[in-house]
C-alpha cells in the first residue's frame, strides 16, 4: 500500500465524527468528505492508486462512500469493490455512479476500460434477492444489499433532455421495467449511466469466508 495523506486520518478516524469518503474525487470532492484520488489536486485529502488497495482505511470505519464515474477507469473492480465493501460500517451505504453500456460517450473516453449493466452489481447479492433474470454468485466471497438502483437518462440536447426525462420515468417504475428496458430497448434509447446503492451484507459475507 502506498499512499500519500495530507491530513491526520488516523485522528479523523478516532474523533467520534461521521466519516465520508469521496473516492476518485478528482478535481472538486463532496463537501465535508475525505476526498481520495491518486491525482495531486487541491481537493484530495489522500492521494493513492485506490487499485491498490485502501489499507490505510480500517474494517467498518466508513459511514458513506461516494464513487462517481471511477470504478469505469479500473483494470481490477472485483477487488476494489471488495475493499469497499470491507470498509463500510454494517450500516453505512455505498453511492455509485457508473456508465451503461449503452452510453454512446463511454467509448469516446480512452481511459475508460469497462462498461456496466443493470446486472453487474447483482453478482455481488445472494440470488434469492437478485433479479427475475439471475447471475452466478460463485465469482466472489463479497457480499452487498441493493438499496435503491436507477438508470440514468441524458442528452446534451434540450429536447432530448425531456423526452429521455419522461422515458426514464417510466423506466424506473419497477424493476421489471428495468429488465425489460435493458434487453428490448438500450439501443433504441441509450442509458447514460446506473446510480446504485448499497450497504454490507455481514452476514453473508461472514458465511461466504467461513466456507
Amino acid at each position: 500500500m502506498d499512499f500519500k495523506s495530507k491530513i491526520d486520518i488516523a485522528a479523523r478516524l478516532k474523533s467520534g465524527e461521521r466519516i465520508v469518503v469521496d473516492l476518485g474525487c478528482g478535481a472538486k470532492k463532496l463537501a465535508g468528505s475525505i476526498g481520495i484520488d491518486r491525482s495531486q489536486l487541491p481537493d484530495v485529502d489522500i492521494i493513492t492508486d485506490i487499485e491498490k488497495g485502501l489499507g490505510f482505511l480500517p474494517d467498518s470505519s466508513v459511514d458513506e462512500l461516494h464513487c462517481r464515474s471511477v470504478l469505469e477507469h479500473l483494470e481490477n473492480f472485483e477487488p476494489v469493490m471488495s475493499d469497499i465493501v470491507r470498509v463500510l460500517k454494517p450500516t453505512g451505504t455505498a453511492h455509485i455512479f457508473v456508465p451503461h453500456f449503452s452510453n454512446p460517450y463511454f467509448y469516446s473516453d480512452y481511459t475508460h476500460k469497462r462498461p456496466f449493466g443493470l446486472y453487474t452489481f447483482y453478482y455481488f447479492v445472494d440470488e434469492p434477492y437478485q433479479l427475475k433474470r439471475k447471475v452466478p454468485v460463485f465469482y466472489t466471497n463479497t457480499r452487498i444489499k441493493i438499496l435503491s438502483l436507477r438508470l440514468v437518462f441524458r442528452s446534451p440536447f434540450w429536447l432530448g433532455r425531456q423526452l429521455r426525462k419522461m422515458f426514464g420515468f417510466f423506466v424506473n417504475l419497477s424493476s421489471g421495467c428495468r429488465e425489460f428496458y435493458e434487453q428490448y430497448l438500450c439501443y433504441v434509447v441509450p442509458c447514460h449511466g446506473i446510480e446504485i446503492v448499497f450497504t454490507p451484507d455481514r452476514q453473508n459475507n461472514s458465511q461466504q469466508q467461513s466456507t
